[in-house]
């Protein structure tokens, strides 16, 4: 794998030329406009197949990934001109395997909402290993409310759970204190934790939703918890673990991004990594948000904070219990930023690249928080635009190996970011379980 990075005077032909590459599959494997310009900056990923087969009548997907020893799963992930189908013709040339060494095996989750794009969801699923539907909440009593995970729009949540097993991705729900207002009760919280008979009704709750809906594992993710409570959030979660794994369910716990056990904060002090890491069956890091709507501008994930989390994160935990949390998602501020009045707006990956190409900018990179960015103008107002590209998720995804992490997990998959899939699949195997 190759990532290049457009230099003036750069086009798709020249760079195709350059390095020994069909044009086509260039652009169709990042997705490109082949009438669009290049930003200087952009990132283009460069791969080169070490097998490939030209597929004959009659041939079907199944039958090809039988004949060469591979699941039908990684031939999608090999082309994703399939976008996630097995739909393929006479003539159409399929890569096997590409010219590249995996650094090793990794599980990957994604999260998304119900109203996700079949299409989007059809092109992730062979990408991960578990699929995290995002929300269920609960009452004061116990019972459980749907924030979400059932709507009028989009796709419900039977159709998501037998879509994700049909590509032998986990199903995982996912429990939180969010209210309907979007925000984290604490209050809800703290009647949780202090009142264990609550917490049995909302645990045969939720074990009772999973076995209905053929979930394979809980994501619980409380934010915000008194500090008071950190203790009891431990012991629930230790309860609420053994009673899934005795019904065959795993726990992933979600944590807060913390560099020390001694961190000053409610946000983090109620979060205890070596207790919670103990009594869940997985933890995932939440290094995002760095960069976030109200705060100053930079980058989401900026690697020197991501690493500081991770390093702590393994002194207390397992290495192979930890996700890594990875955004897929930019933001855009107007300048100057104005503590309390600025909102950055969010956009997709693809869209801040596009936008760069829009707007003649030229795409920078800061080296110490390995991350992109660049600034243009829009009716006199200033902006600049932090994002992901292949070169910032690609130093993301190395900190798995080298801290032998369990795994990646994405915030989140409703936005297709081509070139992550690309990177991701060229430098692990991405393990399925179902």
């Amino acid at each position: 794998m190759v990532i290049y990075v457009v230099q003036p005077g750069d086009t798709l032909e020249s760079i195709a030329r350059e390095y020994g590459v069909p044009l086509s599959r260039l652009i169709s494997q990042n997705e490109l406009d082949p009438a669009a310009n290049l930003a200087v900056g952009q990132t283009i990923v460069i791969l080169y197949p070490e097998q490939t087969y030209t597929v004959k009548n009659g041939d079907t997907l199944s039958g090809i990934a039988d004949r060469y020893g591979v699941t039908i799963n990684e031939l999608l992930r090999n082309n994703p001109q399939l976008k996630g189908k097995p739909d393929i013709f006479e003539g159409q040339t399929l890569i096997i395997s590409y010219d590249t060494e995996k650094l090793g095996d990794i599980a990957v989750n994604g999260y998304i909402y119900p109203f996700v794009d079949r299409d989007v969801l059809i092109q992730t699923l062979p990408y991960l290993t578990y699929l995290t539907l995002f929300t269920y909440g609960f009452t004061p009593d116990g019972r459980l409310v749907e924030n979400g995970v059932q709507t009028d729009f989009g796709m419900n949540e039977d159709e998501i759970i037998n879509l994700s097993r049909e590509y032998g991705t986990a199903p995982i729900m996912h429990l939180s204190t969010l209210g309907e207002d979007g925000l984290f009760n604490s209050e809800l919280g703290n009647i949780l934790l202090n009142d264990p008979t609550v917490q049995d009704v909302l645990i045969n709750n939720v074990i009772e939703k999973m076995k209905e809906k053929n979930y394979y594992g809980l994501d619980i993710d409380f934010e915000y918890l008194a500090t008071e409570n950190r203790d009891l959030y431990t012991t629930f979660l230790n309860r609420f673990s053994e009673a899934l794994n005795e019904n065959g369910f795993i726990l992933i716990t979600a944590l807060i991004p913390k560099a020390s056990a001694d961190q000053p904060g409610a946000l983090y002090e109620s979060h205890d990594y070596a207790g919670i890491g103990s009594v869940s069956d997985y933890v995932l890091l939440m290094t995002y948000e760095w960069g976030y709507a109200f705060g100053p501008p930079m980058a989401v994930a900026p690697l020197n904070e991501v690493e500081r989390v991770v390093r702590y994160a393994v002194s207390e935990i397992p290495t192979d219990k930890i996700f890594l949390g990875i955004p897929n998602y930019a933001y855009d501020w107007p300048l100057p930023y104005e503590k309390g009045k600025t909102k950055a707006r969010s956009l997709s990956n693809v869209d801040a690249v596009n936008l760069a190409i829009e707007t003649g900018s030229t795409i920078l990179f800061d080296e110490y928080m390995q991350a992109p960015y660049y600034f243009y103008n829009l009716d006199g107002v200033r902006h600049v635009v932090w994002f992901d590209d292949a070169r910032s998720i690609e130093e993301k995804l190395n900190l798995i190996a080298k801290y032998e992490l369990y795994g990646a997990s994405y915030w989140n998959v409703m936005k297709w970011f081509p070139q992550n899939w690309l990177v991701i699949n060229s430098i692990y195997k991405i393990n399925k379980i179902i």
